[in-house]
């Protein structure tokens, strides 16, 4: 019978420390997801009354103090919560889903071994299939050596045409956005496609924005450290014109304001040289907010003035070539009217519309990512 050794537990003790720092840290995270960086602040406390706590994460790389002693997430922090929201929401054993944007198309792009073709003028030499060439030229010249290859005896591998992809993700950041958990796990599968970019698809372009009385874009870190927009006001029925160029001290940002969100995305893609450009929108609310001009106008309950603008704005998208996908989420049946709005926008973009709760978000999102634009650019 084995003999064990027993002594009291100090908490470094090899293999130990990084392990209950993870779970630690991973445990954290969940909260930072969901309410952003205001959470950090209670490693303050953390560090008064459990010290050793605070040190395993700071050891572990994953939270530093800025110049300022504001706690926050390290790079290495932000990876892993990225890609611990990918392995939530997407298989990442699924050997299919490596590489890039599959079309139906081919052209250079990715080998398909079990597939060749004669050679032709422009395909690329680094395709060429040797065995099969070598074959060719073996079954022609009824065998023997040396073997004597001509043009005709070439074949290549068959590739299958790939192609880039340009997204912008529009991340409902409005006050309604706080319940049921929509908000976390929103900006979960937002860090997830961060994730997925990165590892699998570099040659994509990838923008989060976020969007509530105004719309701005988030990086990586904006990302993980915001929130929705706190109620402000509680008035039944609001109507308010604010100017951009000299705004009030006050100014309510519960709102949804999707139009400027869908103008914003389009700035972007303008500007970005990839074929396929689409946009995601995430929201579970009809728009309360909309732009004329130089001012935001802030109108509740929700307007047919607000949602006209909204979906000409969507129109106009279109017209630019870009591909609108919107996903409400939806948690009761008061949101009949959300739905017949997404559904509105898909009719005048010919995008997609779906409506699903928070604990569905996921999938639907990353699944249609990955499908992408199936278009190929003119030559």
């Amino acid at each position: 019978m084995p003999e064990f050794e027993y002594s009291q537990f100090a908490g470094d003790e090899d293999g130990f420390a990084p392990q209950s720092a993870d779970k630690l840290f991973d445990q954290l995270a969940e909260y930072v997801v969901e309410y952003g960086e205001r959470i950090l602040e209670n490693l303050d406390d953390w560090q008064d009354e459990n010290p050793e706590l605070v040190d395993m994460l700071v050891k572990q790389g994953y939270v530093e103090q800025d110049a300022d002693g504001k706690w926050v997430v390290t790079p290495k922090g932000l990876r892993r919560v990225e890609n611990k929201a990918l392995e939530e929401l997407f298989d990442v054993r699924r050997k299919d889903s490596l590489g890039r944007h599959d079309t139906e198309f081919r052209g250079a792009g990715q080998v398909l071994h079990e597939e060749s073709k004669p050679y032709e003028f422009g395909d690329p030499v680094s395709n060429l299939n040797v065995h099969q060439t070598l074959k060719n030229a073996l079954v022609r010249q009824g065998g023997g050596t040396p073997i004597h290859v001509t043009e005709d005896d070439f074949v290549v591998h068959d590739t299958e045409y790939q192609t880039s992809c340009a997204t912008v993700v529009l991340l409902d950041m409005s006050g309604s956005m706080t319940r049921y958990g929509k908000f976390g796990a929103a900006k979960k599968v937002a860090m997830a496609l961060q994730s997925l970019v990165r590892g699998k698809y570099q040659g994509d372009f990838l923008q989060i924005v976020g969007f509530y009385t105004y719309a701005t874009p988030l990086s990586e870190r904006d990302l993980l450290r915001c929130a929705p927009k706190p109620v402000s006001i509680y008035d039944p029925r609001v109507h308010l014109r604010i100017n951009l160029d000299n705004p009030p001290g006050f100014v309510p940002e519960h709102f949804t304001n999707i139009q400027a969100g869908l103008q914003f995305a389009r700035r972007i893609l303008r500007r970005q040289p990839q074929a396929n450009k689409q946009i995601i929108t995430i929201t579970d609310g009809e728009p309360t907010a909309h732009v004329e001009g130089r001012d935001v106008v802030l109108i509740y309950p929700p307007s047919e003035k607000t949602a006209r603008i909204t979906l000409g704005e969507a129109k106009r998208c279109a017209n630019e070539g870009l591909h609108l996908s919107s996903f409400a989420l939806v948690e009761d049946y008061f949101y009949t009217s959300l739905v017949n709005f997404v559904e509105q926008m898909a009719q005048v973009s010919g995008g997609i519309a779906a409506y699903c709760n928070a604990h569905d978000l996921g999938n639907m999102v990353v699944d249609s990512f990955v499908g992408g634009r199936r278009k190929r650019r003119a030559m």
